[in-house]
Order: C-alpha cells, then structure tokens, then sequence
C-alpha cells in the first residue's frame, strides 16, 4: 500500500476525530426504516450495522428504533388479514394488532439485533410497549370528521430509565414502535412518530432518519437538488410548497417535533448508500439534510461564507 494511500486513510480518521470528541457521550437515536431493511444484499444491512456499532464504539449512547418494513403486509398475507380503509386511513384492529406486535416485537426486532451483535455490537431488544405509553389515536378523515381506525396510538409517555439503563449497561437499546394503551392493549404507532417521542424525551443530541431517500430535495426530479441545511422556520414554506410532500411529512413533522422537544438536530439520510450514518456524522459536509433551530442555521451560514471567502 502507498504512502498517499495511507495518509489518505489518515486524513479521514484526523477529519473524524473532533466529531468523535465532541460526541463522546452524547445520546444519539437512529430510525431505522426504508427499503433497505428488505434488500436481498445482506451487505446493506450489515453496513448500516457497522455504523451503528461504530457509533457506539466510540462512545456515543445510540438507540435504534425501527420500522415495520414490509414484513407486516407478508404477515398479514400470510394470516388472511386484508386491510380495512376508512377515511383514507388503514384501521389496526384486534386481529391486525395481534400480527403487527408479533412482526415487530419478536421477527423484526431480534434480526435487528442479530445483525448489529454479528458486527460486534451489543445489542438489547426492548419491544415498544416496554417503555412507550399511549392514547388512542384520534384521527381526522380529509374532510375534518373524525374517523376510528383501532389500535393505532399517539405516544405521550417514554420510560426514559428503562432504555437508559441498558445505555449504561454497554447495550445499543433497540426498540420496537409499539405503545402501550391506558387499556393495557397494545397499539401500533408511526415508527417516524415513535423515534422522534424517544428522542426528544432523552433530550437526544441527534435524531437521523434512515430511509430510502437522500434527504429533502428541493426539487424532487433532480436528485442533485439535495438541501443540506434547513433552518425549522422554513419547513411551513416548504410543506406549503409541495417540496415536503407525502410520505416526507410525517418524518419532518416528527422532526420539527423533536428539535422542539430539546433535540439539537434531526438528519435525513438514504441507508442505502454505504457508510451513509459515518458520512452524516463524521464529515465536514455530510452526505443527507439536517434540519436546525434558526440560530444554529445562522452559524452554519455564517461558517460556510467564512470557508468560501466571503461567498454564500
């Protein structure tokens, strides 16, 4: 191997090296969700493995919390369940409830955990309704009636001590988006939703979605339209805009959540690309979109014209 490539690997542990400082000890929550937790390439996976381990290895507290994928809909397939729609909206009843804590709290959160133990992690299965306490979901139809789709909750309470336990314990908690009810019944939640209520009741220095996408485009046709910073004030403008649209709204909104909740920033990223969590974290220009309170994006502005000379 050769002397430029070796400094080369050099520079970019030395580029890493304040983030890992600075980090040190910081509680960090990662949704894990996207396409990507169905990919038949187990490397993607182990890749985001990987990050997540590093986090941890180097001493940052990190917490999963994951999605269903599409596992939920091949279960329901294979119980016989077909969805109910009311008002626009999938009803969870008992039957459909049964199925989805089963996928979540059992098939789903243990491959999670199998795959971050294999890349040298320890990791702790924690199933939502543990530690996440809920209302039942009130849901408005498009129309503004309100419409009762079952077992779908609204998380109010995190059992903070629970998961921070297994931080102090050397574990990397990962929890499933199920909540417990008044009623003692289980309730599916929004995985975005269910993320952004954990993090934001650890007072989280980082809340990083992983999907399937690269982060808020400002131009959904042009992958190169990537926005890299966004102060919160602008995501009404945005929304208003159709440049957060569909299935971007709830992550968003979940994020604008949690900054108002005591999280520092909310990252975006596509899981897909290899080492994306690293390259989020760890690098002068990270790779996703990160959404902060006003006054941290008037630093970063500020930053950026120092770096480009006075440039925008």
């Amino acid at each position: 191997m050769s002397d430029s490539i070796l400094i080369e690997k050099a520079n970019v542990l030395l580029e890493a090296l304040p983030y890992i400082q600075k980090f040190r000890g910081s509680i960090f929550v990662i949704k894990y969700g996207g396409s990507f937790m169905d990919d038949p390439n187990p490397q993607v996976r182990a890749s985001v493995a990987q990050d997540i381990v590093f986090l941890a290895s180097v001493g940052i507290q990190t917490v999963v919390v994951h999605g269903g994928g599409k596992a939920i809909t091949r279960a329901m397939e294979r119980a016989g369940l077909k969805s109910e729609w009311r008002g626009g909206m999938r009803v969870t009843d008992e039957a459909t409830v049964k199925v989805v804590e089963q996928t979540l709290n059992n098939e789903i959160n243990a491959e999670i955990c199998d795959i971050i133990s294999k890349q040298g992690g320890m990791a702790k299965g924690i199933p939502g309704n543990v530690v996440s306490l809920c209302e039942k979901l009130h849901a408005v139809s498009p129309t503004g009636e309100p419409v009762d789709i079952g077992f779908v909750g609204d998380i109010k309470f995190v059992r903070t001590k629970i998961i921070k336990k297994a931080l102090a314990d050397g574990y990397i908690p990962v929890i499933s988006p199920i909540a417990l009810g008044e009623d003692d019944h289980p309730y599916n939640t929004n995985a975005d939703v269910a993320a952004a209520a954990v993090a934001g009741s650890l007072k989280a220095r980082r809340l990083v979605f992983m999907s399937d996408v690269p982060g808020l485009l400002a131009n959904p046709a042009e992958p190169g339209s990537l926005i890299p910073t966004l102060p919160v004030s602008d995501v009404a403008r945005l929304k208003a805009d159709g440049v957060i649209s569909s299935g971007m709204i709830p992550k968003v909104d979940s994020g604008v959540k949690a900054l108002q909740s005591g999280v520092k920033r909310v990252h975006f990223i596509d899981g897909r690309v290899r080492h994306s969590l690293l390259l989020e974290i760890f690098t002068d220009r990270g790779i996703g979109t990160e959404i902060v309170h006003d006054e941290q994006a008037a630093l970063l502005l500020a930053a950026q014209r120092h770096e480009n000379g006075g440039a925008v």
